[in-house]
């Protein structure tokens, strides 16, 4: 998927919603446990209540890998099942050098056909570059994560600024944004405008919102560019509106809400 399709995306929904698919067995409701493959009923069940609002979904793939074969087949088919016009992202977070990045741009680009990869660029460019080689996929970079361990080495002093600075423009260097998007944690609302000087073109994909408590209103007020260039995330506030049988519906009330404030943001900035 292009960057100019992901954009179109936006606007015809009026949205730059990503669902999270961080799909947790043990907190999906119990009526789907007795069926055969219990969590791609609950993630076919989300994705056709959601897919109207969403421009995105974003699987973790931790919490497939976690229940082995059974779950990399329920990854498969959840995948498969994505609508084609819809990104899609590995939060795989993978990050090796030499053939070892081929190997997992293989598994995520072809072997399992998504659209983008989380990547750790702590090994240096040629654990990254591998991911920015496939045509019409993107390596979506660790930026500014909003865990509390980011302090220990992104925000630590480096050169004349800090270290995720340097990350932010050096990797920058390396792709295009045609190839390249970077996570951004929204509870660090205090570093957005400085990243946005950065890297003012690429896309950002934003975790954070919703129940670890990053403001909608505020990313997309400092962030948003003159393309919106913004994929804000969204897992438990959306999947687990609910967890009785009406999950889908609370679902797609959720996912809803969320777009209708993205739609009155995006209009405020002149986007549509």
């Amino acid at each position: 998927m292009t960057r100019a399709q992901i954009i179109d995306a936006i606007k015809e929904k009026e949205s730059f919603l990503c669902v999270g698919l961080d799909t947790d067995i043990t907190k999906i409701p119990a009526h789907l446990l007795d069926m055969e493959d219990p969590v791609f009923e609950f993630n076919k069940a989300i994705i056709d209540a959601t897919k109207d609002y969403t421009v995105s979904y974003k699987i973790n793939t931790a919490f497939y890998e976690a229940m082995g074969i059974p779950g990399w087949q329920s990854l498969a088919k959840t995948l498969a099942y994505i609508p084609e016009n819809i990104f899609t992202i590995a939060d795989a977070k993978r990050g090796d050098i030499g053939n070892t990045a081929d190997q997992y741009a293989k598994t995520f680009y072809e072997t399992y056909p998504f659209d983008s990869v989380t990547v750790a660029p702590y090994m240096g460019k040629d654990s990254v570059a591998p991911f920015m080689q496939h045509k019409d996929k993107f390596a979506i970079v660790l930026g500014l994560t909003s865990n509390p361990g980011s302090a220990d080495f992104q925000q630590q002093p480096f050169k004349d600024g800090l270290l995720y600075e340097s990350v932010l423009s050096t990797v920058a260097s390396w792709g295009t944004v045609e190839n390249t998007m970077f996570v951004i944690g929204a509870t660090r609302i205090e570093f957005l405008e400085n990243v946005r000087r950065i890297i003012p073109e690429h896309f950002l994909l934003v975790p954070g919102v919703g129940t670890q408590g990053g403001d909608l209103n505020t990313v997309a007020m400092t962030a948003m560019n003159q393309d919106c260039s913004l994929l804000v995330n969204v897992s438990r506030a959306v999947i687990y509106a609910s967890g009785g049988t009406d999950f889908a519906a609370a679902a797609a009330t959720a996912a809803s809400d969320y777009q209708k404030e993205m739609s009155a943001l995006l209009k405020a900035k002149s986007i549509l």
